[in-house]
């Protein structure tokens, strides 16, 4: 599910930073925080895949202008049918039955609401001196904790320009949450409310006029357009970080509170060294490392790339300060320390890429024979193809993998910080510009490989089943992986029901996402294909070993023996192996080899769909996909008209039989 931050007219650069980075600290993995225009939000069916809408802070009079009428109906609808709202500061005056501001001054904006969430007035500024597109009438003001919530008594958050809830205390279906302690500039008989929670109808809103989002995580940036702050803005900025952890609790109890599932962390985990290592052919290593001393302006053993700053060291060195900078360990004949990779073998991952490679007699593997794992890395695909210039001296078939990725990408931009358990993997292609008419369906060739890697698992020799050949994983158009949730496991051959809905309930979770990205550089196509994996994560949704339980359940009633998990190591090497061995087909063939095994693997064969386009539905037959780029064939049963449909500009919602344009 989607949390979806309004970033179009009216908002400001930096306060949807904030929304963006610290909602993300708090509901990751739960659900994806994203931001949303305006447009969007006026035609797109955003209510499926959401659980909460935020305004952030910036100019109320702009919310007005662009959803008074349609959109705002839109928006309630959507909450009193159980959807979450979020108003920060503006967002608070906007989501108010009346908005105050500033009476009797110029800058005045006063007028009802028709949200009406709050069914009184925000009156404002609670503290004078509010300047618009500046820090300069900002301050850091202590709020008083309501004590339901499990929360310090007294917290300090940042402040500029918000309002106070007038009479809360004395409103039906209003509870405060948090109140202003020092001197108002408001009448006194508003009250001091500064942060409340409103029940409408079956969802809620949490409204704020402080601002709980805002940390010392963004605070290095720039405020507003290409302006740095003042040095007083620097200044209340720099003076969050005291009060950050209190500021934290309190702002997760308030989304708690709204209904929203927290995590239980509240930082972002400290990035550590990313171990450069080819075991079967430490030359390789070697021959990277010269490569990039060569080509790349070095200063000892450093070199700046577009995003990120490399520091080359060896295997013995100390890594002082791992999170300035990203170190690279170059390993030449040894395998990292245990100690210093927990999570993650080495040797046991390279052994089983031998094994693979040896039983099938392949003598040039070119997947997976160089390696680069960290334990925490920003992003394994950012760190390849954000970084121009040491990408191209990256070897074809190089996988970066990482336990945990503090800035994951997915498509529409989509960032988060996946937990342990997820496999995050990026691996590199070199495609020569003869094959350039291809690269469009590489992504669909590398879904299904990690398809089949995951139901051929502890298999050595094609054709071997080994028992996971039961698990129930289906591709979703282009190339989502999906499985059938363990409560919906009962027996072989479940998931090859057409239905993927019981009632109102879900029947399948997505289980694996990912993206391919490229770049000419000097002649070539470098692209970049980054798959994350639910191996053995309890959330957001469910993993492939949660549903192997169940597998083990349904073989013990059948008197088999259990199948032992998955493994990051074994499995990353089954992919690396079947990436290998489908890229040296596709390379030469495209994607048509392919086909059946697609059919046979997806779960849209014959199925009929509501497609949306520009306010227009209608129904169509899926008859299959374009053999030279990939587009979703489908035909309107009514007009017989053939449609093709583009996978980045489309999202098929399988469970409402739905395909329509994705959310920008």
């Amino acid at each position: 599910m989607n949390v979806l931050v309004y970033s179009g007219p009216g908002t400001t650069t930096e306060s949807v930073k904030h929304c963006l980075e610290s909602l993300r600290i708090h509901l990751s993995p739960y659900y994806a925080v994203v931001t949303v225009g305006e447009k969007s939000l006026l035609n797109d069916p955003w209510q499926l895949k959401t659980k909460a809408l935020v305004i952030p802070g910036g100019a109320d009079t702009p919310y007005c202008n662009s959803f008074n009428g349609a959109g705002n109906r839109l928006i309630t609808n959507f909450v009193r049918k159980g959807g979450k709202f979020i108003g920060f500061c503006a967002g608070g005056y906007y989501a108010a039955a009346r908005c105050e501001f500033e009476a009797g001054t110029a800058n005045e904006v006063s007028g009802s609401r028709e949200l009406g969430f709050f069914p009184g007035t925000c009156v404002g500024t609670a503290y004078k001196g509010f300047v618009y597109n500046s820090h300069e009438g900002a301050r850091i003001t202590p709020i008083s904790v309501s004590g339901s919530l499990d929360c310090p008594p007294t917290v300090f958050n940042y402040y500029n320009g918000g309002g106070v809830f007038a009479n809360a205390d004395k409103l039906s279906n209003v509870e405060v949450l948090g109140r202003y302690t020092e001197d108002l500039d408001t009448p006194p008989e508003a009250g001091n409310a500064a942060v409340v929670y409103c029940r409408v109808g079956k969802g809620g809103a949490l409204l704020t006029g402080c601002h709980p989002e805002f940390g010392p995580i963004a605070g290095n940036s720039s405020s507003y357009g290409s302006r740095e702050p003042s040095p007083h803005g620097q200044a209340i900025l720099g003076s969050l970080q005291p009060h950050d952890g209190d500021r934290n609790i309190f702002l997760k109890a308030c989304l708690a509170k709204l209904g929203l599932q927290v995590n239980s962390e509240s930082s972002i985990p400290t990035i550590t060294p990313i171990h450069i290592l080819s075991l079967l052919d430490p030359s390789k290593t070697i021959k990277m490392v010269e490569t990039m001393k060569t080509k790349l302006d070095f200063i000892g053993d450093t070199f700046e790339d577009t995003v990120d700053t490399f520091h080359l060291h060896g295997p013995h060195e100390v890594v002082e300060r791992p999170d300035d900078g990203t170190h690279l360990i170059l390993h030449v004949s040894d395998a990292p320390d245990s100690k210093d990779t927990p999570y993650f073998n080495t040797t046991k991952y390279f052994e089983a890429l031998q094994t693979l490679y040896d039983t099938n007699h392949v003598k040039d593997g070119q997947f997976g024979q160089i390696i680069g794992y960290g334990e925490v890395v920003t992003s394994t695909s950012s760190l390849l193809d954000k970084n121009s210039k040491w990408l191209p001296y990256v070897p074809h078939g190089f996988v970066m993998c990482a336990t945990t990725q503090v800035a994951g990408r997915g498509r529409g931009g989509n960032v988060w910080v996946n937990p342990k358990g997820v496999m995050a993997q990026s691996v590199v292609f070199r495609v020569n510009p003869k094959n350039a008419r291809s690269i469009v369906t590489l992504q669909y060739v590398l879904g299904l490989a990690l398809v089949e890697s995951i139901m051929n698992y502890g298999c050595t020799e094609p054709g071997t089943g080994a028992g996971y050949e039961e698990m129930p994983v289906k591709l979703k158009w282009p190339n989502d992986i999906y499985a059938l949730k363990p409560e919906f496991f009962n027996e072989f051959g479940d998931h090859h029901s057409p239905t993927t809905i019981d009632g109102t309930d879900e029947k399948y979770a997505k289980v694996s996402g990912a993206l391919v990205n490229s770049q000419f550089i000097d002649g070539k196509f470098h692209l970049v294909w980054g798959a994350g994996v639910n191996l053995a994560n309890e959330a957001p949704t469910t993993s492939l070993n949660l549903i192997l339980a169940k597998l083990n359940q349904i073989r013990a009633k059948r008197g088999l023996q259990p199948l032992p998990l998955y493994e990051h190591e074994v499995l990353l090497a089954k992919i690396m192996f079947t990436v290998n061995q489908f890229y040296s087909v596709f390379e030469h063939s495209g994607m048509t080899p392919f086909l059946p095994l697609y059919y046979k693997r997806w779960f849209h064969s014959d199925q009929v769909v509501t497609v949306t386009s520009d306010g227009t539905t209608r129904k169509c037959r899926i008859q299959g996909i374009t053999e030279d780029n990939g587009l979703l064939v489908v035909v309107d049963q009514s007009s017989k008209e053939k449609l093709e449909l583009q996978p980045d500009g489309n999202s098929f919602d399988i469970f409402k039989g739905l395909v329509y344009r994705k959310i920008q």
